[in-house]
Order: C-alpha cells, then sequence, then structure tokens
C-alpha cells in the first residue's frame, strides 16, 4: 500500500493532475477495462472513450495499456484451458504486423482521422457478418486471407486506439465459438498482442514512469472489475452473449466515427 501510496505521488508531481471526478472517471474507466476482459467485451470500447476524455487521445493510449494487460493476466488465468491455439497461430503473425503498420502511422494521421478509419473499419466488419447471417453462411469463414484481413485491421487499431477490441469480436462471432471459448482465445490473444505493442510504445513516449505510476492506482480497480466480470460470465447466455458483443461493436463503430 505504501508503494502504491509513493508512486501516486510521484505521478502527480510529474504533472498529470486531475481533478477529483476524472478520478472517479478513471477509476470507472478501469473497472470497465477488468469486466471487459472477463465478462462483457464491448465495455473495453467504453474504457477507453473515458481515458480519451481525460487524457489528450495518443497519451490515453499509453496510459491504458498496462491496466489492459493487468486485465489480461486475470481472464487468462480464468479461461486458458479454453484457448483455442489454432485461431491465435493463423491471427497473431498478420496482427503483429498490423502493430508494426499502425506503429509507422502514428506519426502520420492525427487522433480524429484515425477514429474516424477504425470506425469506417468496424462498421464494415458489422455490415458483413449482418450479411452473412442473412444469407444463412453458418459456417464460419475458413480461409486464410479472412484471419489475414482481421489480423492486419486488429494489430494496427490496436496500436493507434487500443480499439481491436471490436474487430476480434467480430472474427469469433463469424467462428461460431462457444462463450468460454471465445473468452479463452480472446484472453490469450489480447495478453500477448499488448505485451507486444509495449516497446513500440515506450518508442512512441507514450509509456513512461510517470504512466505507470498512475497506473499503480488505477491496478486494483481493474483487479476489481475483472473478478466481477469472471462472476457475471456464466450468468450470460449464449445468445444474450453474442447479442451483446455484436451491438457493443455497432455502438463502438458509430462512436470512433462521430
Amino acid at each position: 500500500m505504501q508503494a502504491c501510496l509513493a508512486a501516486g505521488a510521484a505521478f502527480l508531481s510529474q504533472g498529470m493532475q486531475l481533478e477529483l471526478w476524472q478520478w472517479a472517471l478513471a477509476v470507472a474507466g478501469a473497472m470497465c477495462i477488468g469486466i471487459s476482459k472477463t465478462g462483457i467485451g464491448g465495455l473495453g470500447l467504453v474504457a477507453v472513450t473515458i481515458f480519451a476524455n481525460i487524457l489528450p487521445a495518443r497519451e490515453a493510449s499509453g496510459f491504458v495499456l498496462p491496466m489492459l494487460i493487468c486485465a489480461d493476466l486475470v481472464a487468462v488465468k480464468s479461461y486458458r484451458a479454453h484457448t483455442q491455439w489454432k485461431h491465435l497461430g493463423r491471427l497473431f503473425p498478420w496482427t503483429a504486423g498490423g502493430v508494426f503498420i499502425g506503429w509507422l502511422a502514428m506519426g502520420r494521421i492525427d487522433d480524429r482521422q484515425a477514429s474516424v478509419l477504425i470506425g469506417v473499419i468496424v462498421l464494415t466488419m458489422v455490415g458483413l457478418h449482418l450479411w452473412r447471417m442473412r444469407k444463412g453462411k453458418a459456417h464460419p469463414p475458413e480461409s486464410i486471407v479472412f484471419a489475414a484481413f482481421i489480423g492486419i485491421l486488429a494489430g494496427f487499431t490496436t496500436l493507434v486506439a487500443n480499439a481491436a477490441g471490436p474487430l476480434m469480436a467480430l472474427y469469433l462471432l463469424a467462428m461460431r465459438f462457444p462463450k468460454m471459448e471465445w473468452m479463452g482465445t480472446a484472453a490469450v490473444f489480447f495478453f500477448l498482442i499488448n505485451l507486444f505493442k509495449v516497446p513500440f510504445m515506450v518508442h512512441l513516449g507514450l509509456i513512461d514512469g510517470s504512466s505507470i505510476a498512475g497506473n499503480l492506482l488505477m491496478f486494483p480497480a481493474v483487479i476489481v472489475g475483472a473478478l466481477f466480470g469472471r462472476w457475471l460470465l456464466p450468468k450470460i447466455n449464449q445468445k444474450l452473449f453474442e447479442t451483446l458483443a455484436l451491438w457493443m461493436s455497432l455502438i463502438a463503430g458509430v462512436k470512433l466515427m462521430f
């Protein structure tokens, strides 16, 4: 506890002065991160939006990443037995390439352009998913092209705005995973990709000693949220789980555009 308080004091002394209402929002955002990793995935973009309204958009992207990794650890511990490793093998190399593309793009596009671009991508993918369902294409797409497409876009969006959640949700919807396999695969995927992003974020100056110290204050809220999400998940049936994921993706896409 004393270490956390000392880190928090260092965090504040290095210029991150927040009002009381901003701290309250930050705690709510941290809890949303935890819940999104172990219960309702769409809340991840709620957290991203909260922190983007507290901090400058680029700075928020780096500040959120250690909290995501903290929640990923709880999710991996909870659901790793259900991981579908074949799909991780198909996605991860392409996602890593997308992260590299996002790193190159960070200095060439502004926050607004990145947000609109990601919103268009997400809404297009929602439309494609709904079209497949209407056409009765119940079998999951096995094409490596589909995995490459989703992987690259997910890598790009996660580096630029920590907004790969809706794209991964649409991939998992297309694969028609039961919710436990969904959660296990997503947990390991995001844990690996978020760790992979850390050196890029450090190089861009978006993670530093000050942001890490601030994260230490937020970690307890992240863990509380993750434990609540783990309690909540068994109480949600498969159909509701898929419907929530689709609607959260749609709302996230619209929010990113406007």
